[in-house]
């Protein structure tokens, strides 16, 4: 029978601590507000999940609507900044809620708009201010140079990640 040696464990190297690989001091401010900016999205979102039920994209949709009544898909994605897909998954979403109703257009019928059910108000007028509307105005509050700026700079930072050119989703909202 053959002998069964214990196997020997590596032994423990000892590293010298690691000097940041990056070698800009502007990183770390950078990366911490990026942290910072997703940490409030993603609580609020969560925040409004447990209190309303509802998505922080879904609460965002909302508010648009009680904005501007009767809007169409195509509308309501240009006010939310997205696409027209995007914006149709959480409309449907929001319509089996029987929190947004579809109606054919009065002056075209095929044209549908979207508007608020009694529920969708009742619940909006309880519901916090969406993070997305005042992520929305701070960015709006910038001047037009430091928003040219800082939507280079972001883009800049995505297509450094490969990320340039993909779908624009809703903050935290499944698209399928």
């Amino acid at each position: 029978m053959p002998t069964v040696r214990p196997r020997r464990r590596a032994a423990a190297v000892e590293h010298e601590p690691e000097q940041s690989a990056f070698t800009s001091p502007d990183v770390a401010p950078v990366f911490n507000s990026l942290r910072r900016l997703v940490h409030v999205l993603h609580t609020s979102s969560r925040e409004t999940e447990r209190r309303l039920g509802l998505t922080g994209a879904q609460l965002f949709v909302l508010t648009q609507l009680s904005a501007t009544p009767q809007l169409s898909i195509n509308a309501l994605a240009e006010r939310t900044m997205t696409h027209q897909s995007t914006v149709s998954v959480v409309v449907r979403r929001l319509v089996r809620r029987k929190l947004v109703r579809k109606v054919r257009a009065a002056d075209d019928a095929r044209r549908v708009e979207l508007t608020l059910t009694p529920s969708g108000s009742a619940l909006l007028r309880k519901a916090p201010e969406a993070m997305q509307t005042r992520l929305a105005r701070a960015i709006d509050d910038l001047s037009a140079p430091e928003r040219k700026s800082l939507g280079r700079g972001l883009g800049e930072l995505l297509a450094g990640l490969g990320a340039g050119d993909g779908p624009v989703a809703m903050f935290f909202e499944a698209t399928k």
